[in-house]
């Protein structure tokens, strides 16, 4: 359901081509990866500018933080270079624009096949049998973990007092003089007030 807006104007505020082509580049800028192709860039643009249809708060602070981003930029923002433009973008981070686009682009575009295989990422295992037997322990940039100790080397005491069991607080008997729950919580004792 769409809520109308205090200021009829508001209402009528359209996304244009070139919000959509500036809000592509605040998420290159935002969430950069080069073997990313622009397609899951421009699907997430566009499921952010679906949200905006139906909600007059996402359209309104998504129209301001765009015409924000160009005065912030001195023009327009999709010209800047990349160093530039996350200038710009840290300028605005804590705004509700950032906020709204931040977290609709988090949940969409790391849900894009094209960006699980340019990231590397095979997909859920669920489907697949699971991840056991298709490359689970396949680490090889990791070095193989030494399970035994070397001839001579001898495996190093415990720390004082590490053996030993501790007593449970209820057969330690010292009085609780404190109404916070402790240690004889955990025995189900009564709290005392």
């Amino acid at each position: 359901m769409v809520f109308p807006a205090k200021y009829p104007s508001l209402n009528a505020t359209e996304m244009t081509e070139e919000a959509r082509q500036t809000l592509i580049r605040v998420l290159r800028v935002a969430f950069p990866h080069e073997n990313v192709p622009d397609g899951p860039y421009e699907r997430t643009a566009d499921t952010i500018l679906t949200e905006t249809e139906n909600e007059t708060w996402f359209r309104v602070a998504l129209t301001q933080g765009l015409l924000s981003l160009n005065q912030l930029s001195g023009g327009d923002f999709r010209e800047l270079p990349d160093d530039e433009a996350l200038r710009v973008l840290r300028r605005v981070e804590g705004t509700e624009f950032f906020g709204f686009v931040r977290r609709t682009a988090v949940l969409n575009l790391y849900d894009d096949a094209d960006v699980w295989s340019a990231c590397g990422y095979e997909g859920p295992s669920f489907d697949q049998g699971g991840y056991i037997g298709r490359g689970f322990n396949d680490l090889d940039w990791l070095p193989e973990p030494r399970v035994e100790y070397p001839q001579g080397e001898t495996m190093p005491d415990m720390a004082p007092g590490a053996g030993g069991v501790p007593k449970p607080a209820a057969e330690q008997h010292t009085p609780d003089t404190t109404n916070q729950p402790g240690a004889t919580s955990a025995d189900f004792e009564e709290v005392k007030k």
